[in-house]
Parts: structure tokens; sequence; C-alpha cells
């Protein structure tokens, strides 16, 4: 079996599945399965693959078609160019909350940075080592956690991490950043989710309630509480939430909305007075 053979084989394999980008997946799981990039290939199409590199790609190929997401089956995912260790026990990170991230980097903020709902740890890890300094990162899930300390040591991140249940053990003004990707799926949502995020992403860092508030609702007074006078919120939040959001934060200063590339508002940025 060559690369060439193994390659158009396995797209034929998800395309007929449905799977999306096939060839992509295919390239990805193979380059897992040999310990290579994808450059590789277009030099070595001929290539015979070793027994052990066919045998687990033949395993990768059938997870995925069972489902399982690829960032699952190679436990990596890129975010703001850098790589990250992912499992079941978080969510995938998507590209959007690049923008979440893009958005606080401009302010250039100083003092307490706390990353609330950490998951995976993309947000605490890069504005850690994009501004240069320590940031403080809370989830409620302590296997989450421990991943997300797998990236911190991997990257050089100085983040301290804990188990907590959003801002309950931050002191009363004590903070000058929080910045949350917190859960915001409607539950009710669940049955239209694609199969690879209702099988198998956490259910803990999907789902904010019947109408995907239910996180905001706890979260924004808590950050009133432990954010300093002048003190930044940073919120990503989900399609349509938009109007709801808006009218969490009546109450706070310098309140707006960032669009994503397709022009679907994605973030909130607010100050407290």
């Amino acid at each position: 079996m060559t690369i060439r053979t193994a390659l158009e084989q396995g797209s034929e394999l998800l395309k007929r599945d449905g799977i999306a980008s096939p060839r992509l997946t295919a390239e990805v799981l193979l380059g897992h399965a040999m310990h290579r990039d994808r450059a590789y290939f277009f030099a070595h199409p001929e290539q015979e693959l070793r027994e052990v590199e066919w045998l687990h790609y033949g395993r990768y190929l059938n997870e995925r078609l069972k489902g399982k997401p690829t960032q699952y089956i190679t436990t990596r995912q890129e975010f703001f160019g850098r790589e990250f260790i992912v499992s079941r026990d978080v969510l995938i990170p998507r590209p959007e909350t690049e923008l979440l991230v893009e958005e606080v980097l401009k302010l250039r903020p100083g003092g307490t940075i706390v990353d609330v709902g950490t998951g995976s740890g993309i947000i605490a890890v890069t504005l850690a080592l994009e501004l240069r300094r320590p940031v403080i990162a809370a989830d409620l899930s302590l296997e989450a956690c421990k991943v997300a300390g797998v990236n911190a040591r991997k990257l050089g991140a100085s983040v301290l991490f804990f188990q907590g249940d959003l801002l309950k053990p931050i002191a009363d003004g004590s903070v000058d950043v929080i910045v949350s990707n917190p859960p915001y799926v409607p539950f009710l949502d669940r049955a239209s989710l694609q199969r690879e995020v209702r099988d198998w992403e956490p259910s803990l860092a999907l789902y904010g309630g019947p109408k995907g508030l239910s996180v905001y609702q706890r979260l924004i007074p808590e950050a009133w509480r432990v954010l300093r006078p002048g003190g930044l919120l940073a919120l990503e939040f989900g399609f349509s939430q938009a109007d709801a959001l808006s009218g969490l934060v009546t109450h706070w200063a310098d309140v707006r909305q960032i669009n994503d590339l397709a022009g679907i508002p994605r973030v909130l940025i607010c100050r407290r007075p």
C-alpha cells in the first residue's frame, strides 16, 4: 500500500460517508499514523506504508467514520498559530474564539486577568504568551484543568489553574480583566447539532440551559463583584444571542459588540463603571 493509494482509498471512504473535507481528513489521519506532516506526502507518493502505519491509519479512519472528530483522534488542534492538546474532556477550539482573544489583545490590558471556563486553556495560554504576563484560569471540570495545564507547560505559558464554579473563589474587587467563552448552546438545539459535537464533545462545556444564557446570567453579576472599577469583561456568545446578552449588561459602561468575518455578532466587551 503506497501513500498515494492509502490517501485515495481513505478519501473515498470518508466521502462516501459524508465526512466534510475527505481528502484533507485522510491526509491528517495518515500523517498522524506515520508521524509525518502533510507536505511529506506530496514528495513521497509512492512510498510503501509499513504494516504498523497501515494498521493505525485503518483504525483512525474507522473512528472517524463512527463520528469521532479528527481532533480527538490526533489529540491536536491549532489555535492562534500554536498547537494545543485536546481530549474528550474539553471542547475542540474554534476559530471564532480567536476573535475574542484578538479584541482583548488590542486593549493591551494590565493587572490581573482571569479566564473563566478555560477548557483546553487556549484563551489563558494565548493571552499569557502574547502579553508576556501571568494569567489565572478556572474551570468546573478538574479534567479540563489538567488538559489546560499540559498545554501551559508544553507552550511555556505562566498560567495558574484552579477548579471552581465561575468566580466564586475570587475576592471582591480583585480582578482587572475577565475573559470567557462559556457554554452557550441552547439545550433545546441538541438534536440539531452535528453528531461530532452532540455525541463527542463534553456537555458541560456545550450547553447553557434552555436558551443558552444560563451561564451568562450567573457570570455577569459575578464579574461585577470581582472586577475593580473600570475593569474589563470580554465574552464570546452564540448566534442570535446578541440582543439577550445586551439586556444583561445595561448597567455596564462602554458596551460594544464585535462581529465575526461573516458579520455575525460574536464578542461582547464592556467595563465595570
